[in-house]
């Protein structure tokens, strides 16, 4: 069994670890099929879950495959911002189609972005002309994924 975890205001106790853990590894999973496994009511999942999701423990999402959608270069762009607030540029970033992540950081760099994009032409585009009207970028630095060796959506694993 294990040992109980707090998050803000709830402790998720062993059937609550079991249902995420369930969840993670199929977000379909219906409340029936997590209660067959654990041995509970169903009416008792929903409960629990719904419980998890005010609480922000937990929130099942759909998640799409780059290359499903013919998305083939993927980028991490290193920004620099001079002239306005990070948040402000990070916000107007966080508006494009092209922009799955946005994150504000520390170090050499005020903000990390990442972009997708279906080739090196359609980046070419993004970068002339929808980068480019942002203001306050002092300068980016971009890497090109050349291969992925780990995309996990497990923000807060369970210990």
């Amino acid at each position: 069994m294990a040992a109980p975890i707090k998050i803000d205001e709830i402790t998720l106790d062993d059937t609550d670890q079991k249902i995420i853990t369930l969840l993670k590894a199929d977000g379909r999973a219906t409340n029936q099929d997590i209660a067959r496994v654990l041995k509970i009511g169903a009416t008792t999942v929903s409960a629990r879950i719904r419980r998890l999701e005010r609480a922000r423990a937990l929130r099942v999402v759909a998640v799409s495959d780059f290359s499903a959608l013919d998305l083939n270069v993927l980028l991490a762009v290193g920004i620099e911002v001079e002239g306005r607030p990070a948040e402000d540029v990070g916000a107007d970033l966080a508006h494009f189609p092209e922009v799955f992540g946005v994150h504000l950081v520390t170090g050499a760099r005020d903000i990390e972005a990442l972009v997708a994009v279906q080739d090196l032409a359609a980046l070419k585009v993004f970068m002339e002309r929808d980068i480019v009207k942002v203001k306050g970028i002092r300068r980016m630095t971009a890497g090109i994924a050349v291969d992925i060796v780990k995309f996990n959506f497990d923000m807060a694993p369970i210990a």
